[in-house]
């Protein structure tokens, strides 16, 4: 069991809209250094062991895929500080900084779509959960535990958390309506099976 209030509270969220785009922004620290977190994050056998398979030419320029998920476009690669992507798109970019020391690393993930490709601000709603369950899936990776199933309640208890986290990080964004349709959808899709 994790403990899903210090889960939630260890990632920080951020929602903005700058000319035309919607950038989703998640941060969160881990104790391990940059080169580790690096290699959980680009290594194929460590990736899928705390988030999805992936395929293809794994380098700048390449191309990958994620099994049953995106993929997309290796745009630039600086190891081990900075990874930027297409994701499902050409238009979705997906950027990855890493930052720290000896001891620990501050990571920052930035996904930005345009507004028509969103919808809205709301769109993090679509995003952001799933982003935070990849942030929790790292955290536990690096310390040797392993992420509980997908479709697991207690997973579903910490989607449905993580959303009332990412509907707090997108109010003033965009607007209630707009939010409360992301959320409904976000509900539907991360936690089908707990009512909030």
């Amino acid at each position: 069991m994790i403990d899903i209030g210090a889960q939630i509270g260890a990632t920080g969220r951020a929602v903005t809209e700058v000319e035309g785009h919607i950038r989703v922004l998640l941060t969160r620290d881990y104790a391990a250094t940059p080169d580790d977190v690096w290699d959980a994050l680009t290594d194929p056998a460590r990736l899928r062991r705390w988030f999805l398979p992936i395929s293809g030419d794994l380098r700048a320029g390449g191309q990958f895929q994620l099994e049953g998920n995106a993929g997309g476009e290796i745009l630039h690669c600086e190891p081990p500080s900075r990874l930027r992507v297409t994701f499902g798109g050409p238009s979705s970019l997906v950027e990855v900084r890493l930052s720290g020391d000896d001891t620990h690393t501050r990571l920052e993930l930035e996904h930005t779509v345009p507004v028509e490709f969103a919808g809205s601000a709301a769109g993090s709603l679509f995003v952001g959960p799933g982003w935070d369950g990849a942030a929790l899936g790292l955290a536990l990776h690096l310390v040797g535990a392993v992420a509980d199933d997908p479709n697991s309640i207690e997973t579903q208890r910490f989607n449905l958390a993580s959303i009332a986290a990412w509907v707090r990080a997108t109010t003033g964004v965009a607007t209630d309506a707009e939010v409360e349709a992301g959320r409904a959808a976000a509900l539907a899709q991360y936690c089908p099976d707990v009512k909030d």
